[in-house]
């Protein structure tokens, strides 16, 4: 036993520490969507940040402790493979599928589909012939974006589920796609979840977004499980989200805003 590391091991050489972060660093970085954001996140120049990946070099004590609190690490990236340390990356950028789902979730800009609160509408999943309308907020936070927001008390009852705020609470991740928005969206401790897609309207005000809604339930012959869907960005501007916080529920197409119902297509199928 090597009575100064702990370990079976020989001691571990500087160049060999070096090499193994390097290892580790490179592994880490591969689940951030670009190594310049990424220097610039740490506040490292992108030259040295290329050193420490090499092995070149080491970071000092201060700016390690920024590089393992910014992953959510410990100095153990020092004398241990990073696989082997059971690092809790999320399940979207777990190994198996981080490049084929995780990889860019950091990277929707705002520009793309920006913070604030979103008045969506589309067809109801239960009562074929009436629109459901909500209210969404979108947020970024720890560098991911997110969707939060409240089923309609009405669309409860009429399922007969408790309205209490917990149980109508949903939450979601948004996504980035070739050209939109996706999100998977779910209430608390669920296995049902819907899937949302959602493309920019090219229009003159620029805050609308088309797509479509899907459920994870059984068919049935009443209910359908897809619809098309409608976002319509309200930002922060307060007046406008209290005014649409008072409309949400069930609506007839007539009662709808008439662009949404333009959007929506009511008298086209959803294909």
């Amino acid at each position: 036993m090597n009575t100064k590391t702990g370990s079976s091991d020989p001691q571990i050489s500087p160049a060999e520490l070096r090499k193994m972060f390097g290892a580790n660093l490179r592994g880490l970085a591969q689940t951030y969507p670009s190594v310049s954001q990424l220097c610039r996140d740490l506040g490292i120049n992108r030259t040295q940040f290329n050193r420490y990946l090499s092995g070149e070099s080491f970071p000092r004590p201060d700016v390690l402790h920024r590089i393992c609190t910014f992953f959510d690490v410990d100095a153990r990236i020092l004398l241990e493979p990073i696989e082997k340390l059971s690092i809790d990356r999320g399940v979207l950028n777990h190994p198996l599928i981080g490049d084929y789902v995780g990889t860019g979730m950091t990277d929707i800009p705002q520009d793309v589909f920006p913070d604030g609160f979103y008045r969506f509408s589309r067809r109801s999943f239960t009562e074929a012939e009436l629109i459901i309308v909500g209210l969404v907020y979108v947020f970024r936070e720890d560098k991911h974006t997110f969707i939060r927001g409240y089923e309609a008390k009405e669309a409860m009852r009429q399922q007969g589920l408790p309205t209490d705020p917990h149980t109508r609470e949903f939450r979601g991740v948004v996504l980035p796609q070739e050209d939109g928005v996706a999100a998977l969206v779910s209430h608390s401790r669920t296995m049902a979840t819907s899937f949302h897609y959602l493309s920019r309207v090219a229009s003159f005000q620029n805050h609308y977004w088309i797509g479509y809604a899907t459920r994870t339930v059984r068919e049935t012959v009443n209910g359908c499980r897809a619809a098309r869907l409608v976002y319509e960005h309200l930002g922060t501007n307060t007046a406008a989200v209290l005014d649409a916080a008072r409309s949400v529920g069930f609506c007839t197409p007539e009662e709808l805003i008439p662009y949404h119902r333009k959007l929506l297509q009511l008298d086209r199928p959803f294909a």
